[in-house]
Parts: structure tokens; sequence; C-alpha cells
């Protein structure tokens, strides 16, 4: 019925249709229908009194034929009749309001055109240049509907098309409440722009929300169970730079998911598995034979990997044991696993360390977590048909043959990389109940998540109605040369040197700045840490992960645009404005209980609204994986306050410099910004600091 009731309320709407009225009229008084001495007054009664009429027995046709359908007997529907839709989109507080907006035109498009079906619509923030003139959002589907009614042989103007959806939103205004409270207004403009007008009121309430209440995530509509895929370096290899993307962006993901209310699962799955535990076992075992009853030094477990690996190359005798090692491994057999154990630990100890810098905490589970679940695999798949042998080998293939199929199984009998994906992701959709599987490695390895992909799905592991399963790819790390990142003798940078490397940096650029001479010896410490730390994350962050990107610590550590020093610099100075004048955020949050948020300005009202457009910019992130969003809105809050600041006098001081007059309506403002931007580097995981 709800169908009929679209249909209903449009055809009353069609009433602002002036070249429309004009022609009916034209045809009732030519039939006969409306007096040629009919007065204005009387003419305006009578033609709605045809129009209702005519409206009525369209929707008694289209409930007769759906009762007829459906065996409804007239009576039990009758309440139906005469019945308008009614929007149920309702507003929240900390709400996108972009998607709001997109729910509130989406019911206008369906009340509108309802011979479109549930035809959904989108709304667009407005460039910040031309908000005063196009509004703050705009709806532009005007443009669209109209090549879907060409399509279908139907000639519509998409001007005359947005102002049918703007006539739905405009009625919906002058009787809801809540839908006034956000929208101050709307206008068509041509082609067909509907430009949405965000209400003060509205802005003003949730300024104060910030304030009294912090700074919230959106309602959550459903708390999904996320396992986040991410970092995963190798046993016996140090981590590198190649390492830091997918740490940061997977750390980054899961904190934003975790923010969100979210429950969020951080997996490491190390590389603790495989050939290469055989030959550094062998080693282990010639250089060390006593190991079982006292611990090996092998601090430097790199030098022993390339010990042991330039063997396993060299050497056909040692291979064959490596081999034979890697069978007694994965039978678990006591002395071979301990050997095992104590390899992972000294690797451990060494990632823990990087981790700890980078204040990121994962769940360690390994290619080895999976060996049980790999050999159940098999018979699995082998029951469902879907493996092949191909030159003693057991393969899958996904959606296309003309590609690369999966080798599940080796010609010697061995697992693979393959293998473990795809017992792992039976494993966290079956045991770990998992709703979202995000992972973050590099693009180089697009194809083969896409082949297990498919290949969970044929399987029928993978549900895309029931499991979201996102591969977030980046590019990889360059040089100031544009070729691949690498030391000056050409092998992979270290990432504790780099870390180093920046916390050197980040000292002599505060030391340039004569902050040493500022702050205590603590302060500066953190300050150090703070922006070492703080602008190599944002620098891979602020860049589109799809990208490569230029590794370049003179950009990082730049104080001038969109870098975490510059940022973090504004935020030390808006947070320090309140003490300026010795008030601090309880008072603030006590005075925003009875003092309304200046939004008279243009600059504070620009400021307000975009300090609003945060849970539209985590929606956002949340759709596409992309933190770039996130970095692009913090720099617009820097940006924008500093527009409000230029314009707009917190704190007035007399000639002497003593203090004559406090706006707190501008204060609160300003510790609204401070509230969002410290959110904003929580989520980035960027420590902030009082003083710098």
């Amino acid at each position: 019925m709800e169908k009929f009731e679209k249909f209903n309320y449009q055809t009353d709407e069609s009433e602002l249709k002036l070249k429309e009225f004009i022609s009916k009229v034209n045809e009732l008084s030519t039939k006969g229908f409306i007096s040629e001495s009919a007065t204005e007054d009387v003419l305006a009664a009578q033609l709605q009194n045809t129009k209702l009429k005519h409206r009525l027995a369209i929707l008694q046709r289209a409930i007769a034929e759906e009762e007829k359908k459906q065996g409804i007997s007239s009576s039990s529907s009758s309440q139906t009749k005469g019945t308008a839709k009614k929007m149920n989109v309702p507003v929240r507080d900390r709400m996108s309001v972009r998607d709001y907006l997109s729910d509130v035109f989406t019911h206008a498009v369906q009340v509108a055109f309802p011979e479109l079906g549930d035809k959904t619509a989108s709304v667009a923030s407005t460039n910040e240049k031309y908000v005063h003139k196009f509004g703050d959002f705009q709806c532009n589907d005007a443009m669209a509907l109209c090549k879907i009614f060409k399509d279908k042989g139907e000639k519509k103007n998409p001007f005359d098309i947005a102002q049918s959806i703007a006539s739905v939103v405009t009625s919906e205004l002058a009787t809801n409440p809540s839908l006034a409270k956000v929208i101050d207004k709307i206008e068509v403009a041509k082609p067909g722009f509907v430009n949405v007008f965000l209400s003060r009121v509205y802005a003003g309430e949730q300024i104060k929300d910030i304030i009294v209440n912090g700074v919230q995530p959106p309602t959550l509509n459903k708390k999904l169970r996320v396992l986040v895929d991410f970092s995963s370096p190798n046993i016996a290899k140090e981590m590198h730079v190649g390492h830091l993307r997918s740490t940061i962006i997977g750390d980054t993901i899961s904190r934003l998911l975790e923010y969100l209310g979210h429950d969020v699962v951080r997996l490491n799955h190390v590389g603790d598995w495989g050939t290469q535990f055989g030959m550094l076992i062998a080693h282990l075992q010639d250089k060390f034979p006593d190991y079982l009853t006292k611990s090996p030094p092998i601090a430097d477990l790199q030098a022993f990997y390339k010990e042991s690996k330039k063997r396993f190359d060299e050497d056909e005798i040692f291979k064959k044991r490596a081999y034979q090692c890697v069978v007694a491994l994965q039978r678990f057999d006591p002395d071979y696993k301990k050997a095992w154990e104590m390899i992972c630990d000294v690797s451990r100890r060494d990632f823990q360390k990087i981790y700890d810098r980078l204040n990121v905490t994962l769940t360690e589970r390994g290619e080895s977590f999976y060996q049980k679940h790999m050999e159940q695999l098999v018979p699995y798949l082998e029951k469902k048909g879907l493996l092949e042998l191909d030159d003693g080998r057991k393969i899958m293939w996904g959606e296309d043959r003309g590609s690369i199929p999966m080798t599940i199984v080796k010609s010697d009998g061995g697992f693979t990389y393959d293998t473990s994906d795809l017992a792992a992701i039976r494993q966290r959709i079956e045991e770990e109940k998992a709703d979202w599987i995000v992972y973050v490695t590099d693009l180089g390895q697009g194809v083969h998540f896409r082949l297990l992909e498919e290949c969970a799905k044929k399987a029928g592991i993978l549900n895309p109605n029931k499991t979201r399963m996102d591969f977030v790819g980046f590019g990889v790390v360059l040089g100031e040369d544009r070729k691949k990142f690498k030391t000056r003798s050409g092998d992979t940078v270290k990432l504790s040197e780099l870390l180093d490397e920046g916390l050197r940096r980040s000292l002599d650029k505060l030391k340039d700045k004569n902050r040493h001479t500022e702050l205590t010896p603590t302060e500066l410490s953190e300050a150090q840490q703070a922006v070492a730390y703080g602008c190599i994350k944002y620098a891979d962050l602020s860049h589109n992960r799809n990208l490569d990107y230029v590794f370049s610590f003179d950009k990082m550590l730049d104080d001038r645009g969109n870098t975490a020093v510059y940022l973090l610099y504004a935020y030390t100075r808006i947070a320090s404005i309140a003490r300026t004048a010795g008030i601090n955020s309880e008072d603030l949050r006590v005075a925003a209980q009875s003092t309304p948020v200046s939004l008279e300005h243009e600059k504070e009202f620009a400021l307000a609204k975009t300090l609003l457009r945060m849970n539209d910019v985590l929606m956002l992130v949340t759709r596409d994986l992309c933190l770039h969003h996130l970095c692009e809105y913090l720099y617009d809050i820097s940006t924008a306050f500093s527009e409000f600041y230029d314009n707009c006098y917190c704190i007035e001081k007399d000639a002497e410099g003593k203090i004559k007059t406090v706006h707190t309506g501008r204060l609160l403002l300003a510790e609204a910004t401070a509230k969002v931007m410290k959110k904003c580097f929580d989520i980035l995981n960027i420590r902030t600091v009082h003083k710098m």
C-alpha cells in the first residue's frame, strides 16, 4: 500500500506545476466541468475538488488491483485510503548530516516519482567557496532522473524534476519540526540543483553537545565483529619500511572502527611457518647443538637468517635436512617445536619494540595457527569437487580459468600461502563469527586477494550478504629520487633506524624554533616524540593509500601546510586560547549550559559547520577505508579556525595588554574545535601535547 500512498502524495504536490495546472483548467473548462463565469476563488475551489476526485479514483483503482492480486477484501484496507506517506527519517544527535539528508531526499524522490520504485538519492557537500550562494549541501539527482525518464520515453525537464523533489521536502519542513531544526531553507537552481542550507539552531545545539558531553560517535545501527589483518612481518626478518604502511593504516582503521563502537580484533598474521623454518632449525642445531638445555645467543636474528639461507642455497645436503626439519615441525615434534619457539620469541621481542614506539597493539596469530585448519580444508574442498590435479599439485580455480589458480597442495604434499589464507578466512567466518574482514597489505597482492575472495565464495565459505571482505591495498614508499625507498647501499630501510632518524630530526626542528629554551626536558622529550612519530604517520595517512608516496623528512617536518607539525602546533595554540583568560575546560563546560555558542558571524557559522562534518567524514572513510579523507578534514578544521580567529576576537585586550573583554560564546567554539581535532588525532594515533 506504501506505493499508492506515494502516488497520492505526489498528486497533491503536482499543484506546484503551473503549466500543468493551466492546461488542466482549460481542459476542464472545455468539457463543461468549470463555469466560464466562475470567480477566481470558485475556480480554485472547483479545480481543487476535481483534482481530489481524480486522485481518489486513481488510488481506488490501484488499491482494487492490489487487493485482487493478494485476495484481500476491500474492507480490510479501507483505512489506508487517502493516507499520504510520511517521512520516517529520525534526527539523531551526532548523526552524519550528509547521510541524514540523503535519506530525506531519498524519501522525497520516492514520493515525487513513485513510478521509479525504491530509487535512492544522494547528497553532496558544497565546495566551501560557494556555500553562501549554493548552500551547504546539494541534491543533484534531477539530471540523472531526467535521463531515466528519457530512456523510458518520457520527456521531463531537470529543473521541473528538482522542483518536484524540493516541493516534497518543503512540505515536510512545514509539518516536521525535527527536519525544520536541521534545514534552514532549500532552494532550486538551474539546471536542476536542490540547494540545502543548514540551520544555525541545529549547529548551535550540536556544538554545545560537543562541549558538554565530548566528541561522540554517531549512533551505531548494528555492532559488527571486525577482523583487521595488518602489519604481518616475517619471523627472523627485521621490520622494514614496507611494513610501516600496513601497520599505520591497519592500526588507524582499527581505531576508527573501535571508536564507532564495533568489536574489532586486530590480527597480526605473521609469517611463522614454512620452508624457511626448516633451514633456521637445521642451522640452529649445527651452530648451537645444546639449544635444548641452553638458550642460544641469537640476538641478531637477521644475520642468523642470512647464514642459514646461504647454506640452504649452496649445500644440497643441508637443504635436504632443512626439508626434513619442516616435516618434523609440521608434526609438532617437541624438540623441533622448541627450536621454532626460540626463533619466534627473538623476532617477537624485536617486533614489539617497534609496536611500542608506534603505540600499536596487535594479537599475533601467525600462519602456524592455521596448520590444523589447512589439513581440514583439503577434504572440505575435495568433497565439494573444487580441487583439480595439475602436475602433482592440487589447485582451485576462481571465477576466471584463464587467470591463475590457487595452489592448495604442492606436489610434495605441503601447503602454501594460498592454503593458509583460505583456511584462515574459513576459520574467521565460522569460528570467529566475523561480520567484516579487512586485509591491509600492498597493492602487489591485489590479484591474490581477489582470487582468495572468489575461491572463498565458490567454496561457500564467504557469503557477501553476510560477511563483508575488503582488500585495503597501498602503494610503494619512494625515496626523494622517486625510486623504491632504500639506503644508500641499496638495502631495504630498517623501520627501527627510520624511527631513530625521525627522533633526531624532530629534535633538531624543535631546537631551530628555540623550543628547548621554553620547554622543560620532559616537555621537550614529549614534543620530540609527538612530532617524530606523528609526522611519519601523518605523511603516510594523508596520501591516498592507492598511490605511491615520496618519503621526505624535510616535507614531513615543515610547519606550513597540511603536515602533522603544522596541525599539532595549531591544536596546541587553539587549546591554549581559553587558558590565556584563566578559563579551563570545566569552566567552559559549565558555561555552555547557559551561554549560547556564538554563530552570528559568517566565519563563526562556517567553523561550526566544519566541525559538524566530522561524522560525515567518518562514514565516508568507513565506506572506502581511505584515511586521507580524515587528514584533509583535520586540515580543513585548522583552516576554518584560522579564518574565524582572524575575524572574530575571542579575547580583547587594552593598550597595556590587559584583558578587557572575554567573548565566551566564541571561546565555546574554540573549545569545540580543540575537542574535535583531538579526537581526529586520537583516531590517527597521533599524540598531542599541551606545549610545543
